[in-house]
């Protein structure tokens, strides 16, 4: 019988195992959460000063206001996140 050759380990699970575009897509997972709150900061603010200035008839002012605030906190939880991925690296 033939003796068959060591049988190599697997790879920890570093990303050895994955594709090329499998590791570019997790390096930037970081970068595109950090996108997505800055996104999602303005589209809260967006949508619920609509919905409020059609509950209570205000016109444009609650739409303008949580727009705006809707922007900064979007704005600070994505600087937040840069300042915490530059840390990290």
């Amino acid at each position: 019988m033939a003796e068959k050759e060591p049988r190599e380990d697997k790879p920890a699970s570093d990303g050895g195992e994955l594709g090329e575009t499998a590791r570019q897509m997790r390096a930037a997972e970081p970068y595109l959460a950090a996108v997505w709150k800055l996104t999602g900061g303005a589209v809260v603010g967006v949508l619920g000063g609509y919905w409020l200035d059609k509950w209570l008839g205000t016109g444009p002012w609650l739409l303008v206001g949580l727009s705006l605030l809707g922007i900064c906190v979007g704005f600070y939880g994505f600087l937040r996140e840069m300042a915490r991925l530059g840390k990290r690296k």
